[in-house]
């Protein structure tokens, strides 16, 4: 793992409302040593819980403490609770309830520690929520405020986070990568810019699935494809079999120069998305199923031959819709190497579509990201989330890797 660097805390600038508080800490504590702030922080933290608590209650029976209800539920007492904190192990009074149905959040039942409560304000901004949103929620549930500067400081300790993530060191031979781009409006030096997200995920030789880098960039181009991989290199990648993409600017040349031996494949998804966009409603389903006879064709001769027969018959309503197929059928033909089920794993983009998904969810919470660095924060926390479900192999991947072996004789780890 690379060496990750200390994190310095630095304070904010000393205000009115700041220095009155220390006063009056110091003078309600009598705090003398650093065991002492220790102490009152503690001593804070367990009345703000119990706060929060009474919060919870008021929320969960519709009326406050000393108010009067006709309702049939109503207060019953306290429960003392043992809590574990980053300040230490403290004691609180949990409300109950006659019927027993209220259900704490800040301290859950059957559950002790609430040092991760910056954890839950990460796990909402990876669901993208945004700082505003998340203060907003906070303030709702709990009855106090953590202001949107509160939350931004928070998800920025993900920093080093992120630096050492992006810098792990990977593995050396990676069978298959698909590299996939989604747009994001991004605040920029006060100004909106459309940028790209480049997903770079790899199939490892286990058959799972590892996302290998998160790029936000503005201009595709040989040279900055070719920074990208080299970076793949310099983390110890040497070898890849096969990498899938789409008609992404540059990356041709960028692949032969970075790994000469590796096959580039076009994603037919995309090669059949921009097909179809010529095509009217009334035609589309026709003229997709023309297109399936193209990419299962039993082999390489069979498939140009639908291609031909395809775009004879289609050429009359839309003579430009299959230009491209011939354009780039030479990082097209790579998946009639293979068997048909063998072909699904790499000749489209499915296994990077569930990833994309998930970001695709944070354009719809937030219609400009404030910054690039805020970019980065809510995709690699979403990345995570969608990392959670990678438990297995992808499917059938015992006879993808036993053809990939025999294709790619030599390559592959044994």
């Amino acid at each position: 793992m690379a060496n990750r660097k200390k994190e310095v805390y630095k304070p904010k600038p000393m205000t009115e409302g700041k220095r009155n508080l220390i006063h009056g800490l110091l003078r309600e504590y009598d705090i003398e040593t650093a065991e002492d702030i220790q102490d009152a922080l503690k001593d804070l933290l367990c009345g703000t819980v119990k706060e929060m608590l009474e919060a919870e209650m008021d929320n969960h029976l519709g009326y406050g403490k000393y108010e009067r209800s006709d309702e049939t539920n109503y207060r019953n007492g306290t429960k003392p609770k043992s809590v574990r904190s980053k300040y230490g192990e403290f004691e609180v009074d949990v409300p109950q309830d006659r019927q027993s149905s209220f259900e704490p959040q800040i301290v859950p039942k059957r559950k002790k520690d609430i040092s991760a409560i910056d954890d839950k304000i990460i796990s909402m901004y990876a669901k993208g929520m945004t700082t505003r949103q998340i203060s907003e929620t906070i303030e709702d549930i709990y009855g106090f405020e953590v202001s949107e500067g509160m939350v931004s400081d928070i998800t920025d300790r993900l920093l080093p986070q992120i630096e050492e993530w992006q810098n792990r060191p990977l593995d050396e031979v990676y069978p298959i990568v698909f590299i996939d781009a989604v747009h994001f409006s991004v605040r920029d030096d006060g100004i909106i810019r459309k940028l790209a997200a480049y997903v770079v995920l790899g199939i490892n030789a286990d058959g799972r699935k590892e996302v290998l880098a998160i790029v936000i960039g503005e201009n595709e181009s040989s040279k900055y494809w070719l920074g990208v991989l080299n970076g793949l290199k310099n983390r110890g990648v040497k070898d890849i079999l096969i990498l899938c993409s789409d008609g992404l600017s540059g990356i041709k040349e960028a692949v032969s120069a970075a790994f000469p031996a590796t096959e580039q494949q076009r994603c037919i998804v995309h090669m059949v998305r921009n097909t179809l966009k010529y095509a009217a409603n009334k035609d589309m389903k026709a003229f997709a199923k023309d297109l399936k006879t193209i990419y299962t064709a039993a082999d390489e001769k069979a498939a140009l031959k639908r291609l031909d027969d395809v775009t004879e018959k289609w050429k009359g309503q839309y003579p430009g819709a299959m230009g491209r197929w011939y354009d780039n059928w030479d990082a097209i033909a790579t998946i009639f190497k293979f068997s048909k089920d063998t072909r699904t794993a790499f000749y489209t983009t499915n296994s990077i579509e569930s990833l994309n998904a998930s970001y695709r969810r944070l354009n719809r919470q937030r219609s400009v990201f404030p910054s690039p660095q805020a970019l980065l924060k809510a995709l690699y926390l979403a990345t995570f989330e969608v990392a959670k479900k990678w438990t297995v192999p992808i499917r059938d991947w015992g006879k993808v890797y036993g053809e990939l072996a025999i294709m790619y004789e030599g390559r592959l780890p044994q």
